[in-house]
């Protein structure tokens, strides 16, 4: 297995990992996973909440990751699920 397809592995299963948690997350948490998980798809769909805060919240995420790789993305979401996981926090 190559670099490339492990890592894509590993981040399909803590993306699952995150979607079958059933407890709320704490917000700046679910933002930055939501960016990540942005990025490394290169999914860029305009923020689509009712609430005009939460959008302006969410393009301000994807705008702090603009800067990264899709790899890089996709190992930062695995670290942050893996370290929330792990402490809780």
């Amino acid at each position: 297995m190559s670099n490339t397809e492990a890592l894509d592995k590993e981040f399909q299963e803590a993306v699952d990992r995150v979607n079958s948690h059933t407890d709320p997350f704490p917000a700046d948490i679910l933002l930055s996973l939501y960016a990540y998980y942005k990025k490394a798809t290169n999914s860029y769909s305009k923020p689509n909440s009712k609430k005009a805060i939460i959008n302006a919240f969410k393009t301000n995420a994807l705008f702090q990751v603009k800067n990264i790789s899709e790899n890089e993305a996709k190992r930062k979401y695995i670290d942050l699920a893996n370290h929330y996981f792990l402490y809780g926090k």
